[in-house]
């Protein structure tokens, strides 16, 4: 089994400062990386079930979680962008179809 190579400590205080923080960014952007794909699968998952109301109330809060990701930069505008739109479809074409 293959392992990662064990970074060396930095010397330098400004390089251990930098690994420190590089721990907290890492972190954080992982988090709000989870919560962008939780947010997503959550409305794929209430317009496969048919359930309109809670697809369209789903779809306005990930709009605003994946405006939030995508000006931090932890994903590219246009993906972001490319996923607001084909939900948006998918929760309009649900509307429709049981209306």
């Amino acid at each position: 089994m293959a392992t990662k190579p064990k970074k060396k400590n930095p010397r330098l205080a400004s390089g251990r400062k930098r690994a420190r923080q590089d721990v907290k960014l890492n972190a954080a952007n992982t988090s709000l990386r989870s919560k962008y794909r939780t947010v997503v699968k959550n409305v794929e998952k209430a317009v496969l079930a048919g359930d309109k109301v809670k697809a369209t109330e789903l779809f306005a809060k990930m709009q605003q979680v994946v405006d939030i990701v995508a000006d931090k930069g932890i994903f590219h505008k246009n993906k972001a962008a490319r996923d607001k739109s084909r939900l948006s479809s998918k929760v309009k074409a649900l509307a429709t179809a049981t209306a």
